[in-house]
């Protein structure tokens, strides 16, 4: 178990490097945060409803929040999708313990990337429209707690999604139905406007949880009268959390054995050639 670990935490070291020093891979990274920040700087001279903050400010802490839950979700399960076609995966299931040293290695690099991404948005936001916004021995304990739950309750489900598609131009699939997610989750705009039904699909999925969560850390304590229940809902944040953490960590295990199984390089040649038969079209 610990040479598993250590096999894995090296892998995804080595491979966070080569994010690092790779432009195509450091951008398909950045890009996204960028985009964000801009969505944020255009939002600072609005305001939240029923209040003079800033709806910048308040969006920003939310954005981070969906950070988390992209990087777990969307890049756990585009890398799982790529790396299957190209066989990256068979290579991984030939050696003892490599599935496991595979994602463990893919938590460490999809992991570091997301922090890194956080943190590029959080330094120049702050800059932007860091009125209002502060953190305090509690935000600090909130966030210290929030971060890691955050990545055990989105990337084993990312790896599910992952194992369910076997080919990369089937993930608009999953990309069309997480941005619905997006708009109903209070990211952009309170929840509360809008209607009851709408509210209670948008809470089942940790995105509104993890935005929640982020403001909770960052906003001031008056800010809270705007979302559901006139509080920050710490215990039921948590909840649902562990509520998905659980149901990954349950279901992760068994489909990704199950896919495991089938890969061979027979299905990889045939994956291959499905894709460069449908260039050549």
């Amino acid at each position: 178990m610990i040479s598993t670990l250590r096999n894995g935490v090296t892998r995804g070291g080595i491979e966070l490097r080569q994010t690092l020093t790779t432009p195509t891979d450091l951008w398909a990274y950045l890009f996204p945060a960028v985009i964000l920040l801009a969505t944020v700087f255009f939002m600072r001279g609005a305001h939240v409803p029923g209040t003079t903050f800033s709806l910048g400010a308040s969006t920003l802490p939310s954005v981070l929040g969906m950070g988390l839950a992209f990087g777990g979700l969307l890049t756990v399960a585009q890398q799982l999708v790529v790396e299957r076609e190209d066989g990256t995966l068979l290579r991984a299931k030939a050696t003892p313990n490599g599935m496991s040293a595979y994602l463990i290695g893919k938590a460490v690099v999809v992991g570091g990337m997301t922090l890194i991404s956080m943190l590029i948005q959080l330094v120049p936001g702050l800059l932007v429209v860091g009125d209002g916004l502060r953190v305090t021995a509690t935000g600090w304990l909130m966030l210290a707690l929030l971060i890691p739950l955050a990545f055990l309750a989105t990337m084993p489900i990312g790896a599910v999604v992952g194992a369910l598609f076997e080919n990369p131009r089937n993930m608009g699939l999953v990309v069309l139905p997480i941005f619905g997610l997006v708009a109903i989750s209070g990211i952009f705009y309170p929840i509360t406007a809008l209607p009851g039904w709408v509210q209670a699909v948008g809470q089942l999925f940790p995105m509104y949880w993890l935005g929640l969560g982020m403001r909770s850390v960052f906003l001031p304590d008056s800010m809270s009268a705007v979302e559901l229940t006139h509080s920050w809902r710490h215990l039921e944040t948590f909840g649902v959390l562990a509520f998905w953490t659980v149901l990954g960590l349950t279901l992760a295990p068994v489909i990704l054995r199950r896919m495991a199984r089938r890969e061979s390089g027979s299905a990889v040649a045939a994956r291959r050639e499905r894709a460069l038969a449908s260039v050549n079209r």
